[in-house]
């Protein structure tokens, strides 16, 4: 089993940065395709960005603010989010694709205006 520990949320002004990390443990040998998702409340789970091998890939309403990262040897994922908006006030869930199937527990980002 993978398990899947986010950090790095909080409270932001408007324009601030903030750096997510999501940190894997458990069966995580060869696990080489991950992302970050993100929720508002009342709407469903969407693709932030992933990272499959070196392919990188984000929607494009953070393509150029957000930048997603890893390094393997920390058995970590990051997301760097840049010039941060109240409607970027979300919670953003970590999650590894099978065969290492797994979602974190989410990180509350709150940015106000």
């Amino acid at each position: 089993q993978v398990q899947l520990v986010e950090s790095g949320g909080g409270l932001v002004q408007t324009g601030g940065a903030l750096r997510l990390s999501c940190v894997a443990s458990g069966n995580i040998d060869g696990i080489d395709a991950m992302a970050w998702y993100r929720q508002a409340p009342g709407k469903q789970r969407e693709l932030v960005a992933n990272m499959i091998g070196n392919n990188i890939k984000y929607i494009d309403s953070v393509e150029g603010r957000f930048v997603i990262s890893r390094d393997h040897a920390k058995n970590a994922l990051y997301l760097q989010l840049n010039d941060l908006k109240p409607e970027h006030t979300v919670v953003y869930y970590c999650h590894s694709f099978p065969p290492f199937y797994s979602w974190g527990q989410g990180t509350q980002v709150t940015v106000s205006s």
